[in-house]
């Protein structure tokens, strides 16, 4: 421990942001991170706990107090040892998590909590910076043939690990760009997709193999490739010729509002709507690119992919943006004795929020209306929540202008084709099921057939898709080699 006494020393420093009229420019990343001199005072914040709550809060284990103590002495490389040794792709963490290490940070109970995740940040770019991010090739070839199928963050952590212990890994993807949810999902205002390159190349120079524009199906005689697809395999395909096969696609499946007025033009899945703008700042031309230029956008769901919706709106340069929540308002400040160190229910307002944005809380769309085909505004109700059960209020109708609704209510499920063409067994969420177990771990009641990640257990976080990946390649190497010796 650097600084017995730094937690009652030095306050919490956040990362900073540039001034929203500079950021609404453009589509780049906008976060000022740490000061070498920043990170090192925040490392000194860490108590180093006798129990480091952070450790179990982090869904990839990641050994926090190692590292804050390194930065602290600004030994920047072994703090990258450490961090790599956990994380595969601490670039995406330290920009788009939402820090349950935070969360669970001692220092939390009755302070600020010490700034895992801006350190985080500064370690991997200065690791990036120094060039001591490089390939690792296994020494020695297995013999054995990995397929990946789907690569987000849970295919590419999977990729990788098998790939450095020997496998001949090849990662499947529908698109036409490698990253899954972290290519098209993720706005580059939070996080450029540079990053997801050049991992590519390093997991290139690694030995992994990438095909993009290849769906995984099972296709109808007669039946066409769709337009984002190059090409299909089929799964009988990937099972003749690979020894172990990773089902890692994200979950894929937007949930719906049916109601009255849903097939008006100008109603949206966020789903639609992000990956586009992401397509044109690759530089494709697209025809008919949905946009929020000069309209009074709704965005209904209140979560981080809403967030993603207003700020992508706002650099469109929307006349307004109104985001809606189902949910009460929750309080500016978590009860902490009640919840630490669990994920604390609190309001979070997002650097998105901040560039213009009205937030309604518990109101419910009741109909979407338009003339001539085409959306002019929508019905809403107040609700209010008793014993559990949510209600209306009455008299609370209201009927408010919107040319464009984008859906961001959450994703029920991956995308069932994969499943259903392998024939894999699902949970009653539609996800694949299969267990956690440390034996037998990930697999699914197809023979050599794993899944890992949103495909296995649903809508969830970048961080827990790195996590699942890492346990999922364990669990793979141990079915292939008998043995692993991959951390899980």
């Amino acid at each position: 421990m650097g600084k017995i006494t730094g937690f009652m020393e030095f306050e919490r420093v956040e990362e900073g942001y540039k001034p929203v009229p500079e950021r609404l420019k453009h589509y780049k990343e906008f976060v000022i991170g740490l000061t070498d001199e920043q990170a090192k005072v925040q490392g000194a914040r860490c108590m180093d706990c006798g129990t480091p709550f952070c450790n179990s809060g982090c869904p990839v284990n990641n050994i926090i107090p190692d590292f804050n103590d390194l930065v602290y002495r600004q030994d920047w490389q072994n703090a990258w040892a450490v961090l790599d040794s956990t994380n595969n792709f601490p670039e995406f963490t330290g920009r788009i998590c939402p820090a349950p290490c935070e969360a669970a940070c001692t220092l939390n109970v009755n302070d600020d909590a010490v700034g895992i995740k801006s350190i985080e940040h500064a370690i991997i770019d200065r690791a990036w910076e120094h060039g001591w991010v490089k390939p690792r090739p296994a020494r020695i070839k297995t013999g054995k043939k990995v397929a990946v199928v789907g690569s987000g963050p849970a295919g590419l952590a999977a990729a990788q690990q098998l790939a450095r212990v020997g496998h001949d890994v090849t990662v499947f993807e529908k698109n036409d760009r490698v990253g899954g949810l972290l290519r098209y999902g993720i706005p580059d205002f939070k996080m450029e997709k540079s990053h997801i390159d050049r991992r590519v190349e390093q997991m290139k120079a690694e030995g992994v193999t990438f095909r993009t524009g290849v769906m995984v199906a099972q296709l109808p005689e007669g039946s066409k490739v769709t337009n984002w697809a190059k090409e299909t395999v089929s799964p009988e395909q990937l099972q003749k010729e690979f020894d172990a096969v990773l089902l890692a696609g994200g979950a894929e499946q937007s949930r719906d509002l049916p109601v009255s007025g849903r097939d008006l033009a100008g109603v949206h899945f966020a789903m639609e709507f992000l990956p586009q703008q992401n397509k044109v700042n690759a530089g494709d031309k697209l025809k008919g690119q949905l946009s929020a230029a000069g309209k009074h956008v709704i965005v209904i769901g209140g979560g981080d992919t809403g967030s993603d919706c207003v700020g992508t709106s706002n650099r469109h340069g929307a006349a307004s943006v109104v985001q809606f929540e189902l949910m009460p308002q929750p309080p500016e400040e978590e009860d902490k004795p009640l919840t630490w160190p669990y994920w604390p229910y609190k309001l979070r307002t997002s650097s998105s929020h901040e560039e213009g944005c009205e937030r309604e809380f518990a109101i419910a769309t009741k109909e979407f209306l338009g003339e001539k085909g085409k959306l002019t505004g929508l019905k809403t109700v107040r609700v209010e929540w008793k014993d559990g059960k949510m209600a209306e209020v009455p008299g609370s109708e209201q009927v408010l202008k919107a040319d464009m609704v984008l859906l961001a209510m959450g994703f029920t499920s991956p995308v069932g084709t994969v499943l259903d063409a392998f024939g894999v067994d699902k949970d009653n969420r539609g996800n694949a099921k299969a267990s956690t177990d440390f034996t037998g771990g990930y697999v699914t009641n197809v023979p050599k057939v794993f899944a890992a990640g949103d495909m296995r257990r649903g809508q969830s976080l970048v961080v827990w898709a790195i996590r699942e990946g890492r346990q999922a390649a364990r669990a793979v190497d141990e079915f292939l080699m008998g043995f692993s010796d991959l951390p899980r």
